[in-house]
């Protein structure tokens, strides 16, 4: 069955199956004692680890910049990956966790609030290749 479409009508392609999740979270308002402190960001990262099940590849990478500075985090994960970036003059921690496995929520609010202080905890969540991708038809065409 052929359906005719008008020129320049955009329609959508069947979604496709997802690649995964990815949560975008920042917390402000944190205690800059513990956005320096290598420690009490890698206790954050290890517990999302352990909590949601995730599988590290090799060594966590780290770098700890000079004070004023917060450190960064990496972790190579068997289902993505897991990064954070502390900003303690500004009382900013960033996480990015990307999951091509199906998880369950995490509430980073809560830990957030309780390891790091944190006054407020923004979470966006982005389901990855998902999305429907526009199909164009030339003008005159026919599906």
């Amino acid at each position: 069955m052929t359906t005719s479409i008008e020129p320049g009508v955009v329609e959508t392609a069947p979604a496709r199956e997802g690649a995964g999740r990815e949560w975008i979270v920042d917390a402000s308002g944190c205690s800059g004692e513990r956005l320096r402190s290598l420690e009490s960001v890698r206790a954050v990262c290890e517990r999302a680890v352990r909590e949601l099940e995730l599988q590290v590849v090799g060594q966590p990478l780290w770098r700890q910049f000079p004070e004023p500075g917060g450190v960064t985090g990496l972790y190579l994960l068997s289902e993505s990956h897991l990064a954070c970036h502390t900003w303690p003059e500004s009382g900013l921690a960033t996480f990015n966790l990307f999951s091509c496995r199906r998880r369950g929520e995490w509430p980073w609010e809560d830990r957030l609030r309780e390891m790091l202080g944190a006054e407020s905890v923004s979470v966006r969540i982005a389901e990855r290749g998902a999305d429907v991708s526009p199909v164009i038809r030339p003008e005159g065409a026919t599906a």
